[in-house]
């Protein structure tokens, strides 16, 4: 049974959390250069809240990661010429976004709660290793993130990404597929480190069952 007590612990660690998010969305501590590689660590706040708190609340702070990220790219776009990608209130000469914009802005992050979340859930039932759970956790979590941006930049924008960057249409899913293997496997593993480096200690800290 949830007592009082239970539903007040949950509401501060996801506030705190919550805080971490918006501070790697709307500052540049959410951007960290590796090599030639720059990984976003938005995701980051999201897989901790899902192996911690569950995969509701790790949906749900995906939802916010989503909004901030939307917030972000229709005020104060980090790179003009792809906002249309993630807003549909912003667009570039003939190009302009649509309610696929937000799709691609919300869905992604919202099933890397759902993802992150059900991995740690099925891995704890089989009583896999904590820190093995909570790194294979985050390591699907931020793949998934990976795969449905781009994926969905391909399936609802693909020509329009196409001429902005320079690239022939045919050659997109080759030259995105570059940016999963580049990108998104380091913040994939970013993702994973994040999980077991933090997620088992806080665990154990809060009392939890890892």
């Amino acid at each position: 049974m949830t007592t009082q007590s239970d539903k007040t612990r949950v509401l501060t660690q996801f506030s705190i959390l919550l805080a971490i998010e918006a501070i790697v969305c709307f500052t540049p501590l959410g951007s960290i250069p590796i090599g030639p590689i720059v990984a976003t660590l938005m995701y980051l706040p999201v897989v901790v809240t899902a192996i911690l708190l569950g995969v509701k609340a790790g949906a749900l702070m995906g939802f916010f990661s989503g909004l901030f990220s939307f917030l972000v790219w229709t005020f104060m776009p980090p790179f003009p010429p792809m906002a249309f990608v993630f807003t549909p209130f912003y667009a570039v000469g003939e190009f302009e976004g649509n309610v696929w914009s937000l799709v691609i802005c919300f869905i992604p992050r919202i099933l890397v709660g759902v993802a992150a979340g059900g991995v740690y859930a099925l891995f704890s039932k089989k009583n896999v290793k904590p820190a093995v759970s909570c790194a294979l956790s985050g390591v699907l979590g931020g793949l998934t993130a990976t795969v449905l941006v781009l994926g969905g930049i391909y399936v609802f924008f693909g020509r329009e990404y196409a001429v902005l960057n320079d690239v022939a249409h045919s050659a997109l899913l080759g030259a995105l597929g570059v940016v999963v293997l580049t990108n998104g496997l380091t913040e994939a593993a970013l993702a994973g480190i994040v999980g077991a480096g933090v997620c088992v200690p806080l665990k154990k800290i809060l009392g939890g069952n890892v």
